[in-house]
Protein backbone atom coordinates (compact mmCIF):
# COMPACT_ATOMS: atom_id res chain seq x y z
CA UNK A 1 0.00 0.00 0.00
CA UNK A 2 2.12 2.90 1.20
CA UNK A 3 5.16 3.35 0.91
CA UNK A 4 0.74 2.44 -3.12
CA UNK A 5 2.29 3.07 1.00
CA UNK A 6 -0.17 5.90 1.88
CA UNK A 7 -1.83 8.32 0.40
CA UNK A 8 -4.69 17.73 1.20
CA UNK A 9 -4.91 19.48 -1.41
CA UNK A 10 -3.64 23.20 -2.31
CA UNK A 11 -4.61 25.16 -5.21
CA UNK A 12 -1.60 25.85 -7.68
CA UNK A 13 -1.43 28.94 -9.81
CA UNK A 14 1.17 29.09 -12.25
CA UNK A 15 2.68 25.61 -12.12
CA UNK A 16 3.54 25.67 -15.74
CA UNK A 17 5.85 28.93 -15.36
CA UNK A 18 7.84 26.50 -13.15
CA UNK A 19 7.91 23.62 -15.26
CA UNK A 20 10.66 23.92 -18.17
CA UNK A 21 7.63 23.05 -20.49
CA UNK A 22 8.03 24.02 -24.21
CA UNK A 23 4.32 24.64 -24.76
CA UNK A 24 3.29 26.40 -21.59
CA UNK A 25 1.87 29.96 -22.76
CA UNK A 26 -0.88 30.20 -20.18
CA UNK A 27 -0.75 32.51 -17.56
CA UNK A 28 -3.75 31.18 -15.39
CA UNK A 29 -3.67 27.46 -14.02
CA UNK A 30 -7.09 25.82 -12.22
CA UNK A 31 -6.27 22.96 -9.88
CA UNK A 32 -9.02 20.58 -10.59
CA UNK A 33 -7.75 17.81 -8.40
CA UNK A 34 -5.26 15.60 -7.26
CA UNK A 35 -4.59 12.24 -5.65
CA UNK A 36 -5.80 11.93 -2.11
CA UNK A 37 -3.03 9.57 -0.97
CA UNK A 38 0.49 9.09 -2.41
CA UNK A 39 0.74 5.77 -3.45
CA UNK A 40 4.12 4.27 -4.04
CA UNK A 41 5.46 1.30 -7.05
CA UNK A 42 8.15 -0.58 -7.33
CA UNK A 43 10.62 0.32 -9.86
CA UNK A 44 12.21 -2.46 -12.49
CA UNK A 45 15.52 -3.27 -12.11
CA UNK A 46 18.01 -1.10 -12.83
CA UNK A 47 20.92 -2.04 -15.27
CA UNK A 48 23.85 0.29 -15.08
CA UNK A 49 25.88 0.22 -18.55
CA UNK A 50 29.77 0.95 -18.56
CA UNK A 51 30.80 3.99 -20.75
CA UNK A 52 34.68 4.04 -20.85
CA UNK A 53 34.55 7.34 -18.81
CA UNK A 54 34.62 7.82 -14.82
CA UNK A 55 30.57 7.42 -14.34
CA UNK A 56 28.83 4.98 -15.71
CA UNK A 57 25.40 5.18 -17.22
CA UNK A 58 22.25 3.01 -15.72
CA UNK A 59 18.86 2.25 -17.53
CA UNK A 60 15.99 0.80 -16.93
CA UNK A 61 13.37 -1.13 -19.22
CA UNK A 62 10.18 -0.34 -18.43
CA UNK A 63 8.49 -4.00 -17.69
CA UNK A 64 4.99 -3.35 -18.61
CA UNK A 65 5.69 -2.26 -21.75
CA UNK A 66 8.53 -3.76 -23.15
CA UNK A 67 6.45 -6.26 -24.81
CA UNK A 68 4.48 -3.75 -26.57
CA UNK A 69 4.82 -4.87 -29.71
CA UNK A 70 1.41 -3.54 -31.29
CA UNK A 71 3.09 0.04 -31.19
CA UNK A 72 5.25 1.84 -32.87
CA UNK A 73 8.64 2.38 -30.88
CA UNK A 74 9.79 5.74 -31.70
CA UNK A 75 13.14 5.38 -30.03
CA UNK A 76 14.65 8.53 -28.24
CA UNK A 77 12.38 11.45 -27.52
CA UNK A 78 13.89 15.05 -25.96
CA UNK A 79 12.09 17.53 -24.45
CA UNK A 80 10.73 16.07 -21.53
CA UNK A 81 8.96 18.99 -19.46
CA UNK A 82 10.76 18.53 -16.08
CA UNK A 83 9.40 19.81 -12.49
CA UNK A 84 11.68 21.67 -9.69
CA UNK A 85 8.83 22.83 -7.38
CA UNK A 86 7.07 19.19 -7.04
CA UNK A 87 7.36 19.81 -3.45
CA UNK A 88 5.27 23.08 -3.81
CA UNK A 89 2.91 21.14 -5.24
CA UNK A 90 2.66 18.36 -2.71
CA UNK A 91 3.76 20.39 -0.02
CA UNK A 92 2.08 17.71 2.69
CA UNK A 93 3.57 14.69 1.19
CA UNK A 94 6.48 12.61 0.94
CA UNK A 95 8.16 12.54 -2.44
CA UNK A 96 11.37 11.44 -1.95
CA UNK A 97 12.46 8.06 -0.34
CA UNK A 98 13.94 5.04 -1.56
CA UNK A 99 15.52 4.57 -4.78
CA UNK A 100 13.28 1.18 -5.27
CA UNK A 101 10.41 2.97 -5.17
CA UNK A 102 8.70 5.58 -6.80
CA UNK A 103 5.57 7.85 -5.90
CA UNK A 104 2.61 7.66 -8.53
CA UNK A 105 1.34 11.04 -8.81
CA UNK A 106 -0.37 13.54 -10.87
CA UNK A 107 -2.44 16.62 -11.44
CA UNK A 108 -5.67 17.50 -12.68
CA UNK A 109 -5.75 21.13 -14.07
CA UNK A 110 -7.69 23.88 -16.52
CA UNK A 111 -5.21 25.54 -18.56
CA UNK A 112 -6.05 27.58 -22.12
CA UNK A 113 -9.24 26.52 -22.22
CA UNK A 114 -8.07 23.02 -21.94
CA UNK A 115 -7.90 19.85 -19.14
CA UNK A 116 -4.03 19.05 -18.82
CA UNK A 117 -3.48 15.57 -16.81
CA UNK A 118 0.16 16.06 -15.63
CA UNK A 119 1.52 12.77 -14.83
CA UNK A 120 4.79 13.07 -12.83
CA UNK A 121 7.89 10.60 -12.52
CA UNK A 122 10.71 10.83 -10.68
CA UNK A 123 13.82 9.03 -13.45
CA UNK A 124 14.84 6.22 -12.01
CA UNK A 125 18.25 6.39 -14.04
CA UNK A 126 20.05 7.97 -17.01
CA UNK A 127 18.00 6.48 -19.64
CA UNK A 128 14.33 4.64 -19.47
CA UNK A 129 13.45 2.42 -22.36
CA UNK A 130 10.43 1.71 -23.83
CA UNK A 131 8.04 3.26 -21.67
CA UNK A 132 3.85 4.02 -22.70
CA UNK A 133 2.35 6.97 -21.61
CA UNK A 134 -1.37 6.90 -23.53
CA UNK A 135 -3.45 6.82 -27.16
CA UNK A 136 -6.66 7.19 -28.29
CA UNK A 137 -8.32 4.66 -25.16
CA UNK A 138 -7.30 7.59 -22.67
CA UNK A 139 -10.34 9.14 -21.84
CA UNK A 140 -12.20 11.45 -19.09
CA UNK A 141 -15.56 10.19 -18.18
CA UNK A 142 -18.30 12.34 -16.83
CA UNK A 143 -19.79 9.72 -14.41
CA UNK A 144 -22.74 11.82 -14.39
CA UNK A 145 -23.81 12.50 -17.85
CA UNK A 146 -22.16 9.69 -19.11
CA UNK A 147 -19.97 12.51 -21.62
CA UNK A 148 -16.97 10.96 -22.46
CA UNK A 149 -13.62 13.49 -23.52
CA UNK A 150 -10.79 11.86 -25.50
CA UNK A 151 -7.52 12.91 -25.14
CA UNK A 152 -5.96 15.20 -27.55
CA UNK A 153 -2.11 15.46 -27.93
CA UNK A 154 0.59 14.92 -25.28
CA UNK A 155 3.47 17.04 -24.33
CA UNK A 156 6.33 15.85 -25.26
CA UNK A 157 4.31 14.16 -28.55
CA UNK A 158 4.70 11.08 -27.89
CA UNK A 159 0.57 10.06 -28.36
CA UNK A 160 0.31 6.30 -29.08
CA UNK A 161 3.66 4.97 -29.24
CA UNK A 162 6.08 3.59 -27.46
CA UNK A 163 9.50 5.93 -26.94
CA UNK A 164 12.85 5.92 -25.01
CA UNK A 165 14.23 9.14 -22.99
CA UNK A 166 16.52 10.34 -20.51
CA UNK A 167 17.28 13.01 -18.13
CA UNK A 168 18.96 13.14 -14.80
CA UNK A 169 18.52 10.40 -12.72
CA UNK A 170 16.03 11.58 -9.92
CA UNK A 171 15.07 14.50 -11.68
CA UNK A 172 11.10 15.13 -11.88
CA UNK A 173 9.05 14.63 -14.86
CA UNK A 174 6.24 16.11 -16.24
CA UNK A 175 4.31 14.11 -18.64
CA UNK A 176 1.18 16.08 -19.92
CA UNK A 177 -1.99 14.57 -21.17
CA UNK A 178 -4.44 17.28 -22.93
CA UNK A 179 -7.97 16.94 -23.14
CA UNK A 180 -10.82 19.32 -24.37
CA UNK A 181 -12.06 21.36 -21.31
CA UNK A 182 -14.96 19.74 -18.80
CA UNK A 183 -18.13 21.20 -18.85
CA UNK A 184 -18.76 23.79 -15.96
CA UNK A 185 -20.58 22.28 -13.12
CA UNK A 186 -18.32 18.78 -13.61
CA UNK A 187 -18.47 16.97 -10.34
CA UNK A 188 -17.83 13.60 -10.86
CA UNK A 189 -15.25 11.82 -13.62
CA UNK A 190 -13.24 8.39 -14.16
CA UNK A 191 -10.02 8.55 -15.90
CA UNK A 192 -9.15 5.67 -18.06
CA UNK A 193 -6.14 4.64 -20.37
CA UNK A 194 -2.85 5.56 -18.27
CA UNK A 195 -1.82 2.35 -17.20
CA UNK A 196 1.87 3.22 -15.46
CA UNK A 197 0.08 5.89 -13.26
CA UNK A 198 -2.80 2.99 -12.34
CA UNK A 199 -5.91 5.08 -14.71
CA UNK A 200 -7.63 2.42 -15.22
CA UNK A 201 -10.99 3.67 -14.49
CA UNK A 202 -9.66 5.93 -11.30
CA UNK A 203 -12.50 7.67 -10.09
CA UNK A 204 -12.09 11.56 -9.24
CA UNK A 205 -14.35 13.77 -7.34
CA UNK A 206 -14.23 17.71 -8.46
CA UNK A 207 -16.20 18.75 -5.74
CA UNK A 208 -13.49 17.70 -3.44
CA UNK A 209 -10.41 17.78 -5.60
CA UNK A 210 -9.53 14.57 -4.38
CA UNK A 211 -8.87 11.46 -6.30
CA UNK A 212 -8.32 7.61 -5.64
CA UNK A 213 -7.16 4.79 -7.51
CA UNK A 214 -9.04 2.03 -8.60
CA UNK A 215 -9.22 -0.78 -4.93
CA UNK A 216 -8.86 -3.01 -7.17
CA UNK A 217 -5.94 -2.78 -8.85
CA UNK A 218 -4.02 -0.97 -6.49
CA UNK A 219 -4.36 -3.92 -3.92
CA UNK A 220 -3.02 -6.09 -6.40
CA UNK A 221 -0.12 -3.98 -8.03
CA UNK A 222 0.88 -0.79 -5.58
CA UNK A 223 3.75 -1.38 -2.71
CA UNK A 224 3.63 0.95 0.06
CA UNK A 225 6.64 2.52 0.67
CA UNK A 226 8.84 1.70 4.34
CA UNK A 227 6.99 2.90 7.22
CA UNK A 228 8.49 5.41 9.14
CA UNK A 229 8.41 4.87 13.31
CA UNK A 230 9.66 6.60 15.55
CA UNK A 231 13.52 4.96 17.16
CA UNK A 232 12.55 3.92 21.12
CA UNK A 233 15.43 5.39 23.24
CA UNK A 234 17.45 2.44 24.83
CA UNK A 235 17.80 3.11 28.39
CA UNK A 236 20.12 0.23 29.21
CA UNK A 237 21.78 -2.74 26.69
CA UNK A 238 21.20 -6.07 28.00
CA UNK A 239 24.25 -7.40 29.86
CA UNK A 240 24.66 -11.49 29.98
CA UNK A 241 20.88 -11.96 28.46
CA UNK A 242 19.12 -14.54 30.49
CA UNK A 243 15.16 -15.08 30.33
CA UNK A 244 15.19 -15.89 33.53
CA UNK A 245 16.95 -13.21 35.04
CA UNK A 246 15.11 -9.52 34.94
CA UNK A 247 17.80 -7.77 35.53
CA UNK A 248 19.72 -8.20 32.39
CA UNK A 249 16.92 -7.34 30.07
CA UNK A 250 16.94 -4.09 28.04
CA UNK A 251 15.28 -1.74 28.94
CA UNK A 252 13.58 1.10 26.57
CA UNK A 253 11.50 4.00 26.94
CA UNK A 254 10.17 6.68 24.55
CA UNK A 255 8.51 4.22 22.47
CA UNK A 256 6.64 5.19 18.80
CA UNK A 257 3.08 6.17 20.88
CA UNK A 258 -0.08 5.95 18.92
CA UNK A 259 -3.82 6.55 19.51
CA UNK A 260 -5.25 3.72 21.63
CA UNK A 261 -6.73 1.35 19.72
CA UNK A 262 -8.92 -2.33 20.55
CA UNK A 263 -6.33 -4.88 22.02
CA UNK A 264 -4.79 -6.83 18.74
CA UNK A 265 -4.86 -4.34 16.73
CA UNK A 266 -2.65 -5.04 13.73
CA UNK A 267 -1.33 -3.16 10.78
CA UNK A 268 0.72 -3.89 7.42
CA UNK A 269 3.06 -2.20 5.24
CA UNK A 270 3.83 -4.30 1.78
CA UNK A 271 7.34 -3.68 0.06
CA UNK A 272 8.90 -5.82 -2.61
CA UNK A 273 11.41 -6.47 -0.13
CA UNK A 274 9.77 -7.14 3.34
CA UNK A 275 5.99 -7.54 4.94
CA UNK A 276 5.78 -5.18 7.73
CA UNK A 277 3.53 -6.07 10.67
CA UNK A 278 2.74 -3.33 13.59
CA UNK A 279 1.10 -4.46 16.44
CA UNK A 280 -1.00 -2.20 19.30
CA UNK A 281 0.68 -2.71 22.27
CA UNK A 282 -0.76 -1.28 26.07
CA UNK A 283 1.56 -0.35 28.87
CA UNK A 284 -0.81 -1.19 31.88
CA UNK A 285 2.17 -0.31 34.32
CA UNK A 286 4.88 2.34 34.08
CA UNK A 287 7.65 -0.08 33.00
CA UNK A 288 6.44 -3.67 31.08
CA UNK A 289 8.04 -6.34 29.92
CA UNK A 290 7.67 -7.62 26.28
CA UNK A 291 9.15 -9.59 23.36
CA UNK A 292 8.25 -10.12 20.07
CA UNK A 293 9.17 -11.89 16.95
CA UNK A 294 11.81 -15.03 16.84
CA UNK A 295 9.20 -17.62 15.40
CA UNK A 296 6.08 -16.39 14.64
CA UNK A 297 5.37 -16.70 11.11
CA UNK A 298 2.95 -15.82 8.53
CA UNK A 299 1.15 -18.47 6.20
CA UNK A 300 -0.80 -17.85 3.40
CA UNK A 301 -3.83 -20.44 2.20
CA UNK A 302 -1.38 -22.36 -0.25
CA UNK A 303 0.32 -23.35 3.06
CA UNK A 304 3.45 -21.19 2.19
CA UNK A 305 5.30 -19.59 5.61
CA UNK A 306 7.24 -16.50 5.29
CA UNK A 307 9.48 -16.15 8.73
CA UNK A 308 10.06 -13.35 11.18
CA UNK A 309 13.85 -11.54 9.73
CA UNK A 310 13.62 -9.47 12.34
CA UNK A 311 11.52 -6.65 15.25
CA UNK A 312 12.17 -3.14 14.17
CA UNK A 313 14.33 -1.05 16.69
CA UNK A 314 13.61 -4.07 19.41
CA UNK A 315 15.40 -6.96 20.38
CA UNK A 316 14.07 -10.25 18.15
CA UNK A 317 13.20 -13.25 19.93
CA UNK A 318 13.98 -11.08 23.57
CA UNK A 319 12.16 -10.41 26.58
CA UNK A 320 13.29 -6.37 27.39
CA UNK A 321 11.74 -3.61 29.66
CA UNK A 322 9.16 -0.74 28.27
CA UNK A 323 9.16 2.65 30.26
CA UNK A 324 6.52 4.78 29.96
CA UNK A 325 3.11 6.20 31.31
CA UNK A 326 0.10 3.74 32.31
CA UNK A 327 -2.22 3.77 29.82
CA UNK A 328 0.16 4.59 26.98
CA UNK A 329 -0.13 2.60 23.46
CA UNK A 330 3.15 2.03 21.13
CA UNK A 331 3.72 -0.50 18.13
CA UNK A 332 6.23 -2.80 17.67
CA UNK A 333 6.91 -3.92 14.77
CA UNK A 334 7.66 -7.30 13.46
CA UNK A 335 9.40 -8.02 9.65
CA UNK A 336 8.49 -10.81 7.42
CA UNK A 337 9.79 -12.43 4.47
CA UNK A 338 7.75 -10.14 1.32
CA UNK A 339 4.05 -11.72 0.49
CA UNK A 340 2.62 -11.62 -3.02
CA UNK A 341 0.26 -8.65 -3.49
CA UNK A 342 -2.53 -10.52 -4.64
CA UNK A 343 -2.96 -12.37 -1.44
CA UNK A 344 -6.36 -11.34 0.25
CA UNK A 345 -5.84 -13.14 3.60
CA UNK A 346 -2.94 -14.46 5.87
CA UNK A 347 -2.95 -16.20 9.33
CA UNK A 348 0.09 -15.15 11.56
CA UNK A 349 1.30 -18.19 14.16
CA UNK A 350 2.73 -17.06 17.27
CA UNK A 351 4.17 -20.22 19.29
CA UNK A 352 3.33 -20.51 22.78
CA UNK A 353 6.38 -18.99 24.43
CA UNK A 354 9.33 -21.01 26.61
CA UNK A 355 8.77 -20.46 30.47
CA UNK A 356 10.62 -17.78 32.13
CA UNK A 357 10.73 -16.68 35.94
CA UNK A 358 9.06 -13.19 36.39
CA UNK A 359 5.89 -12.44 38.64
CA UNK A 360 2.35 -13.04 35.71
CA UNK A 361 4.53 -14.36 33.50
CA UNK A 362 1.73 -15.83 30.29
CA UNK A 363 3.47 -16.47 26.72
CA UNK A 364 0.82 -17.98 25.45
CA UNK A 365 0.57 -18.87 21.46
CA UNK A 366 -2.41 -17.87 19.39
CA UNK A 367 -2.91 -18.46 15.55
CA UNK A 368 -5.05 -15.79 14.53
CA UNK A 369 -6.60 -14.67 10.82
CA UNK A 370 -5.69 -11.48 9.07
CA UNK A 371 -7.43 -10.07 6.33
CA UNK A 372 -4.79 -8.21 4.23
CA UNK A 373 -6.77 -5.01 2.89
CA UNK A 374 -8.09 -4.04 6.41
CA UNK A 375 -4.71 -4.33 7.40
CA UNK A 376 -3.58 -1.93 5.15
CA UNK A 377 -6.22 0.30 5.83
CA UNK A 378 -5.23 0.64 9.71
CA UNK A 379 -1.75 2.01 8.42
CA UNK A 380 -3.49 5.71 9.55
CA UNK A 381 -3.87 4.48 13.09
CA UNK A 382 -0.07 3.42 13.30
CA UNK A 383 0.68 6.95 12.85
CA UNK A 384 3.20 8.77 15.46
CA UNK A 385 0.85 10.17 18.75
CA UNK A 386 2.86 12.12 21.46
CA UNK A 387 2.19 11.30 25.09
CA UNK A 388 -0.42 14.32 26.87
CA UNK A 389 -0.47 14.33 30.40
CA UNK A 390 -3.09 16.46 32.64
CA UNK A 391 -2.24 16.66 35.89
Amino acid sequence: MKRFITLSLLAVAGLTMHAQTPTAKTSTVKTLAKPDACFWAALPKVTTVPTGKKTNKTTVVWPSTENNSWHENMGMITNVPTIDNIEDVFPDRWISGEESFSPVIWQLTEENNETVLHCYLRMPADVVENFWLCSDECVILDKESGTIYRSRRTVPDCYGKVFSFKAKKGSMLDFQIVFPKLADGTKEIAIYGVPNWYMRGMNVDLTTQSGHFWEDYRGQEAYDSIPQFHKPHLVSEAKNYDKDKHESWAVYDDAHLIKPVTDGTYAMWCTPEATYLAEACEMNWMREYFSRGGNVMLIDQQGHQYKCKGVLNYPNDKLFWNEGVTGDHFAVVCIFEPIPLELENITIVVPEGEPFAMWGADWSGKVQGLNIKELRQNQKLFQYHPRVVVK
